[in-house]
Protein backbone atom coordinates (compact mmCIF):
# COMPACT_ATOMS: atom_id res chain seq x y z
CA UNK A 1 0.00 0.00 0.00
CA UNK A 2 1.03 3.62 -1.00
CA UNK A 3 2.35 5.51 2.23
CA UNK A 4 3.96 8.78 3.41
CA UNK A 5 7.18 7.17 5.31
CA UNK A 6 8.39 10.58 7.15
CA UNK A 7 7.21 13.50 8.04
CA UNK A 8 6.75 16.65 6.66
CA UNK A 9 8.90 19.55 8.45
CA UNK A 10 8.54 22.99 6.97
CA UNK A 11 9.18 26.49 7.87
CA UNK A 12 8.06 29.61 6.58
CA UNK A 13 9.77 31.89 4.14
CA UNK A 14 8.51 34.64 5.70
CA UNK A 15 6.42 36.00 2.46
CA UNK A 16 2.89 34.69 3.90
CA UNK A 17 2.54 32.08 1.68
CA UNK A 18 5.35 30.46 1.19
CA UNK A 19 7.16 27.09 2.69
CA UNK A 20 10.46 25.77 2.72
CA UNK A 21 11.15 21.91 3.49
CA UNK A 22 13.84 21.49 6.67
CA UNK A 23 13.89 17.71 5.93
CA UNK A 24 13.44 15.68 3.31
CA UNK A 25 9.80 14.71 2.75
CA UNK A 26 9.27 10.97 1.36
CA UNK A 27 6.29 9.45 -0.38
CA UNK A 28 6.36 5.26 -1.28
CA UNK A 29 4.11 4.34 -3.79
CA UNK A 30 2.84 0.73 -4.70
CA UNK A 31 -0.05 0.79 -7.04
CA UNK A 32 1.37 -0.35 -10.73
CA UNK A 33 5.21 -0.24 -9.12
CA UNK A 34 7.40 0.01 -6.38
CA UNK A 35 8.50 3.64 -6.52
CA UNK A 36 9.75 6.08 -3.96
CA UNK A 37 9.64 9.42 -4.22
CA UNK A 38 11.93 12.20 -2.31
CA UNK A 39 11.67 15.62 -1.99
CA UNK A 40 14.34 17.30 -1.05
CA UNK A 41 15.10 19.84 2.04
CA UNK A 42 15.14 23.24 0.45
CA UNK A 43 11.77 22.91 -1.48
CA UNK A 44 9.88 25.09 -1.63
CA UNK A 45 6.25 24.71 -1.82
CA UNK A 46 2.77 26.80 -1.23
CA UNK A 47 1.02 23.79 -0.45
CA UNK A 48 -2.48 23.59 -1.95
CA UNK A 49 -2.31 26.80 -4.55
CA UNK A 50 -5.89 27.52 -3.73
CA UNK A 51 -7.20 30.20 -4.81
CA UNK A 52 -7.89 32.88 -1.01
CA UNK A 53 -11.77 32.66 -2.08
CA UNK A 54 -12.01 29.49 -1.45
CA UNK A 55 -9.76 29.18 1.78
CA UNK A 56 -12.79 28.80 4.60
CA UNK A 57 -13.38 25.67 2.93
CA UNK A 58 -10.18 24.59 1.22
CA UNK A 59 -7.72 26.18 2.73
CA UNK A 60 -3.46 25.54 1.41
CA UNK A 61 -3.02 22.97 4.43
CA UNK A 62 -5.35 20.99 4.85
CA UNK A 63 -5.53 17.03 5.87
CA UNK A 64 -4.09 17.40 1.88
CA UNK A 65 -1.11 18.86 2.70
CA UNK A 66 1.51 16.39 1.77
CA UNK A 67 0.20 15.55 -1.08
CA UNK A 68 -0.07 18.99 -2.34
CA UNK A 69 3.64 19.29 -1.27
CA UNK A 70 4.61 16.17 -3.09
CA UNK A 71 2.36 17.39 -6.25
CA UNK A 72 4.16 20.86 -6.39
CA UNK A 73 7.24 18.70 -6.71
CA UNK A 74 6.27 16.28 -9.33
CA UNK A 75 5.19 19.49 -11.36
CA UNK A 76 8.30 21.42 -10.59
CA UNK A 77 10.30 18.79 -11.54
CA UNK A 78 8.89 16.96 -14.29
CA UNK A 79 9.80 13.69 -12.69
CA UNK A 80 6.76 12.39 -14.01
CA UNK A 81 3.86 13.03 -16.90
CA UNK A 82 1.21 15.88 -15.77
CA UNK A 83 -1.24 13.22 -15.69
CA UNK A 84 0.61 11.14 -13.57
CA UNK A 85 1.29 13.62 -11.37
CA UNK A 86 -2.67 14.35 -11.02
CA UNK A 87 -2.90 10.85 -10.20
CA UNK A 88 -0.40 10.66 -7.63
CA UNK A 89 -1.99 13.66 -6.01
CA UNK A 90 -5.49 12.39 -6.01
CA UNK A 91 -3.88 8.79 -5.22
CA UNK A 92 -1.67 10.58 -2.09
CA UNK A 93 -4.86 12.55 -0.60
CA UNK A 94 -6.78 8.65 -0.55
CA UNK A 95 -4.06 7.65 1.57
CA UNK A 96 -4.26 10.85 3.70
CA UNK A 97 -7.66 10.21 4.28
CA UNK A 98 -8.88 13.10 3.08
CA UNK A 99 -12.63 13.32 2.41
CA UNK A 100 -14.13 12.08 -0.91
CA UNK A 101 -15.46 15.50 -2.45
CA UNK A 102 -12.80 17.29 -1.28
CA UNK A 103 -10.32 14.87 -3.26
CA UNK A 104 -12.83 15.75 -6.74
CA UNK A 105 -12.67 18.96 -5.92
CA UNK A 106 -9.38 19.43 -5.91
CA UNK A 107 -8.10 16.66 -8.15
CA UNK A 108 -10.38 18.30 -10.60
CA UNK A 109 -8.41 21.68 -10.48
CA UNK A 110 -5.32 20.32 -11.22
CA UNK A 111 -6.40 18.49 -14.34
CA UNK A 112 -8.90 21.90 -15.59
CA UNK A 113 -6.28 24.30 -14.75
CA UNK A 114 -2.69 22.89 -13.71
CA UNK A 115 -1.64 22.71 -16.96
CA UNK A 116 -0.35 26.51 -17.38
CA UNK A 117 1.87 25.62 -14.25
CA UNK A 118 3.11 22.36 -15.36
CA UNK A 119 3.82 24.02 -18.77
CA UNK A 120 5.56 27.04 -17.24
CA UNK A 121 7.73 24.42 -15.27
CA UNK A 122 8.29 22.58 -18.61
CA UNK A 123 9.51 26.12 -19.59
CA UNK A 124 11.60 26.96 -17.06
CA UNK A 125 13.92 23.25 -16.60
CA UNK A 126 15.23 23.72 -20.29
Amino acid sequence: MSSFTTQLIVAPIGDGRRWRLKEPFEYYRTCREHIRYIVPAGFVTDFASVPRLFWPILPPYGKYGKAAVLHDYLYRTGAVERKEADLIFKEAMEVLGVRRWKISILFWAVRLFGEAKFNHNTKERR
